[in-house]
């Protein structure tokens, strides 16, 4: 089993940054691909990006590429999301994911997932 942890939501204003971690324990995450997932109030819950298990591949979605990105401390059992020039409609609640399998991860085949952290952007 695995546990993930988000932190770092909060209020920001539009054009600002913001970056979320996603920490790890019972298992190595260095065993899982790591993915950030979003879920905006009354809206589906749609990938945001999906990192490797040795952190030299990632994907992103449309609507965030060039604007995040997700890294990852293996050491530190910790995932990140950096989140540069945020949108109101960046505005929802983000889970960290893990799975075994880095290319089905996008598409929400994931093994283990995170309670989230609210990310709220102001116009």
């Amino acid at each position: 089993q695995v546990q993930l942890v988000e932190s770092g939501g909060g209020l920001v204003q539009a054009g600002g940054s913001l970056r979320l971690a996603c920490v790890a324990s019972g298992r190595a995450i260095s065993n899982y691909a790591v993915g950030w997932f979003r879920q905006a109030p009354g809206k589906e819950q749609n990938f945001v990006a999906a990192i490797i298990q040795s952190g030299t591949n990632t994907q992103y979605a449309e609507a965030v590429k060039g604007r995040f990105t997700i890294s990852r401390e293996n050491a530190k059992n910790t995932a990140y999301l950096q989140m540069n020039s945020l949108k109101p409609e960046d505005t929802a609640l983000y889970y960290c994911a893990a799975h075994n399998d880095y290319w089905t991860l996008p598409s929400g085949s994931v093994s283990y997932w995170g309670k989230g952290t609210l990310l709220t952007v102001s116009s």
